[in-house]
């Protein structure tokens, strides 16, 4: 039987290893997910709503303990990992309060005596998370699925099996039935092949895109819902009449936050030509200031990359921007000593077909374009076959307003950062992915819809 390894990030040790579920274990949990549907799906809505409520309190109640666990598994500094923690209690109580709101029959005019429509669970979701916000990941899109009526089984990233454990026995522990949310330790193949078995009844991705189209074939062939969030390559764009010191610091969160490991990290810094010397001087000024080190002391603000396959992707797309002709502004790479460490680095001058550019860089690099007005700002902001997110930075907020009309993104944000929140449907354009997480919509993507007719 196949293992898997929990390696901490910051030191290159040992965690634990996990004994891949055999076929049999797996089976036993996709039958227990299929007879907990058929109870769980006629419980009383307040019935389950009270369960997901009771999940947020123990996530509030354990998470220091908590986040500490994503820290050592993960990399992530324990501040980011405590904001994880409580960015998933407050899910549970946004969706425990408004999961009967938009569950709500609806009843529409026809000439029927009485006509209208039901929203029912689908059945059992299948979710395959990775692992830069393990909890919050999985939780997303596990605490609305829940609160309509479905089931869940959770295929994790590799390298979080302790993660994946401890969302399970959250859902134990806060009284949710046998089998509604469980973890299934397996590989990349094996979870592949569970989508087109009769039990599973819907897919949800989130990771590349390569995997995600081998996910959304499997579904199609299945004919079987999907949402996938894919990445992107996001812009943070700063106009002429920017705050500069403002956003300058922002750029600082919205790039290495997480170590640079998030789908909507700012990953395109695209500067206005008339203030790109002063910006960039006061972005690596601030850059320079973080103090990088042990995830788990309160005080440091970024901790090491994931995992060492992680830091030879980045070491591998620097390479070749480098290559390329780019110029280093901040110096950074990979330090000697124990663990995944990647030091920022600033570029500039960089050739349009880089892959910091390019591809989804998911690390703490940072490449500074410039622009010469909003329409060449829109077309680079564009220029690339994600649509994930994009942020605006200007006192002008009628004009960002304007420009947000012609940028490709799912989710922009006008002088803040980008950012996932369950009171708005959270999701990409073009090969960011397809459907939505969160708000109500993403609540009814797992729901079917059925039609009445009383005459």
């Amino acid at each position: 039987m196949g293992k898997i390894k929990s390696v901490n990030p910051a030191t290159g040790e040992l965690n634990g290893e996990f004994n891949l579920y055999s076929q049999q274990v797996v089976d036993e949990k996709i039958g227990n997910s299929r007879k907990a549907f058929a109870q769980w799906k006629n419980e009383p809505l307040c019935e389950r709503t009270f369960s997901i409520e009771c999940v947020g309190e123990v996530l509030r109640n354990r998470k220091e303990e908590l986040a500490e666990l994503i820290t050592k598994e993960m990399g992530k500094p324990i501040r980011e990992s405590m904001s994880e923690i409580e960015k998933c209690a407050w899910t549970c109580d946004y969706f425990s309060r408004n999961a009967e709101s938009f569950l709500e029959p609806e009843f529409v005019e026809t000439d029927a005596e009485t006509s209208g429509f039901v929203y029912e669970p689908m059945g059992t979701v299948l979710s395959i998370m990775p692992w830069n916000f393990p909890f919050w990941q999985a939780l997303r899109f596990g605490i609305p699925a829940l609160a309509g009526g479905n089931t869940v089984l959770l295929k994790h990233a590799s390298n979080v099996p302790m993660c994946a454990l401890e969302i399970e026995k959250i859902f134990a522990e806060a009284g949710m039935p046998e089998g509604v949310y469980q973890t299934l330790l397996v590989d990349g193949p094996t979870a592949s092949s569970l989508i087109s078995k009769d039990e599973i009844n819907a897919v949800t991705f989130t990771g590349s895109q390569p995997a995600g189209e081998k996910v959304a074939e499997a579904a199609g062939r299945s004919i079987k819902k999907v949402v996938l969030e894919l990445g992107g390559s996001d812009p943070l764009i700063v106009l002429e009449d920017a705050d500069i010191e403002k956003v300058a610091e922002a750029a600082v969160s919205a790039r290495f936050q997480n170590c640079g490991q998030s789908c909507i990290a700012a990953k395109r810094l695209l500067v206005d030509e008339k203030i790109a010397e002063a910006f960039t001087d006061r972005f690596i000024d601030k850059v320079a200031e973080l103090n990088i080190g042990d995830p788990m002391d309160q005080n440091t603000d970024m901790g090491p990359l994931s995992s060492e396959a992680q830091r030879d992707i980045i070491e591998k797309q620097m390479a070749r921007t480098l290559e390329m002709g780019a110029k280093v502004l901040l110096e950074g790479g990979s330090p000697e000593g124990d663990g995944f460490f990647y030091q920022p680095v600033v570029l500039s001058d960089i050739n349009k077909e880089a892959p910091v550019v390019r591809e989804e860089t998911f690390g703490p690099v940072a490449p500074i374009i410039t622009f010469n007005n909003d329409e060449e700002a829109i077309k680079l902001a564009n220029s690339t076959e994600f649509g994930l997110g994009a942020s605006i930075w200007s006192k002008e907020t009628e004009r960002a307003m304007r420009m947000t009309r012609h940028i490709e993104a799912g989710n922009i944000a006008i002088n803040n950062l980008v950012a996932s929140d369950p009171r708005l449907p959270f999701g990409g354009m073009k090969k960011s992915g397809i459907g939505r997480e969160l708000y109500r919509i993403g609540m009814l993507e797992f729901m079917t819809v059925k039609s009445m007719k009383v005459y």
